[in-house]
């Protein structure tokens, strides 16, 4: 739809200016920083720094009702650049001018209400929003749309030249830094480091066909993290995990996608989201109070996180009722399906802790909560809800697997409507799922497939045929008709099928 076609009194609000006053602010010692070169760690204290807007007070004069059919409107326009994250511009990089915007088809992605037989289940009226109908099949996309758009205005503003992007990644970060370097050559290229034997073939093949350079080291995630730390630090390369704040900024679109698509009735809404690094769940926490403190939404919902009995650290910190009495205590992982949530000691923690206290503050009472699953509900649950119609990945059974779990300690009542966070496609996962229908998961990963749940192909072959088509030799005649009948008569016992 072209801009003279929409109503008069909101076509100037419909192309985004390039406005505010964005610094990079350190959640240790407050210091700000100038956003004109890339930063990770606050120069002055090391803390992990956020993004933060210093004018984001002139947002909250334009009225409610406008910004929500701003962003309405939007979603009509046939211009690129508005049509992924950057829809909701004035929140997430209101100083990017359109023209240095990277968009590859990120957000906007589906929430596909669960069936009514799953809905009985679980005793919960949900949906899942599909993060893996993302351009690389994972909600990474989201935070790589914002970085590379960043990395290159700064490459058309002078500003950085030669960008090499590194990341270490348990699959989906890997892919999409990858995807989204590639569309930028040849000024940036990408190097991952990813942990040996840890990553699924799918995942690995991902940005491999990207043209990134691959490498795998022995141990975990949280070992090639600290590798890919002493990097950053020590050489000119862009830092591509959840480490750099601009990851962050363009995650927090997926709070803004779901206000928007529940029309901006947030109330009675709970967000179940996994926890790996910690980036997503941040992302989510800030997005809603920036909505909330811009008056587009009236209240916050609630946001529960969950983590596996394999990989809990966050779950485990907020066991301790009393703040003044946590401590943060990394945790030594074991295998887990939900391998995207497998870190032990996620990099975005301090900005959970902060975001947490201010989202409880904001919504009057505890509205953030954290949960955890079994490895055993994690699969169960993954596909029970992708043999009811859903694409879940192994970390959208965690979620699921979360919700059975928060229904069953109180935090869901039976008026919340429910968003669980497929992070990533199922076929990134597929490798787990042939595991769990074969009976070979290794004792560690403490998993016992369910019969009920089990699947196999079978082979039909009807006996007292002499002869069968193969590639090479096709039948024909009278051969081929004996062939499709016995065979169709064979299938049509197996399924117990009647006559017409």
């Amino acid at each position: 739809m072209k801009l003279e076609n929409f109503p008069k009194r909101i076509q100037k609000y419909l192309i985004p200016n390039v406005t505010g006053h964005v610094v990079y602010q350190c959640l240790g010692c407050e210091a700000e920083y100038n956003i004109s070169r890339l930063l990770y760690t606050c120069p002055a204290c090391g803390s992990i720094l956020l993004l933060e807007d210093l004018d984001f007070d002139r947002l909250k004069k334009v009225p409610r009702d406008t910004w929500r059919q701003i962003f309405d409107y939007r979603k009509m326009l046939n211009i690129p650049a508005l049509r992924g994250i950057y829809r909701y511009h004035e929140f997430i990089g209101p100083m990017m001018p359109l023209d240095a915007v990277i968009y590859l088809g990120e957000g906007y992605t589906p929430m596909v209400e669960a069936n009514a037989y799953l809905q009985d289940l679980v005793g919960a009226r949900f949906y899942f929003k599909n993060e893996g109908q993302n351009p690389s099949a994972s909600f990474k996309d989201r935070g790589m749309a914002s970085a590379l758009s960043y990395i290159n205005f700064l490459v058309n503003s002078g500003k950085l030249s030669d960008v090499l992007a590194v990341c270490a990644s348990t699959g989906d970060t890997s892919a999409s830094a990858a995807l989204y370097a590639a569309y930028l050559q040849p000024g940036v290229k990408s190097a991952v480091l990813l942990p040996h034997k840890k990553v699924t073939p799918q995942q690995l093949a991902q940005p491999l066909g990207s043209g990134a350079v691959v490498f795998e080291i022995p141990g975990v995630f949280d070992d090639c993290m600290k590798v890919v730390e002493a990097l950053s630090e020590q050489y000119n390369v862009a830092l591509l995990n959840s480490k750099n704040a601009w990851r962050i900024w363009g995650q927090e679109s997926y709070s803004y996608e779901i206000a928007q698509d529940f029309d901006y009735d947030t109330d009675h809404k709970v967000i179940v989201v996994p926890i790996g690094n910690a980036g997503n769940i941040t992302a989510i926490m800030s997005g809603f109070l920036k909505f909330f403190e811009a008056g587009i939404i009236d209240r916050l919902p609630k946001i529960i996180g969950v983590q596996s009995s394999h990989a809990n650290p966050v779950y485990r910190y907020y066991l301790e009722p009393r703040p003044e009495k946590r401590t943060f205590v990394p945790v030594k992982v074991r295998p887990s399906v939900a391998q995207a949530a497998m870190i032990g000691n996620p990099v975005s923690v301090p900005r959970v802790i902060h975001l947490v206290e201010a989202y409880n503050e904001k919504a009057g009472s505890q509205a953030v909560f954290f949960t955890e699953v079994e490895e055993q509900a994690i699969m169960d649950w993954q596909l029970t809800a992708n043999r009811n119609g859903h694409i879940a990945c192994t970390q959208g059974g965690e979620s699921l697997a979360g919700l059975v779990e928060a229904k069953k300690s109180g935090i869901v009542s039976k008026d919340d409507i429910i968003v669980l966070d497929a992070t990533a496609h199922a076929m990134k996962f597929a490798g787990f799922q042939a595991m769990y229908f074969e009976d070979r998961f290794p004792p560690e990963f403490e998993i016992t497939p369910k019969k009920s749940l089990q699947n196999a192909p079978r082979l039909v072959q009807p006996k007292g045929l002499d002869v069968v088509p193969s590639a090479d030799k096709p039948l024909e005649g009278k051969d081929f008709d004996r062939f499709v009948q016995r065979t169709a008569e064979a299938i049509a016992e197996k399924l117990n099928l009647k006559p017409r």
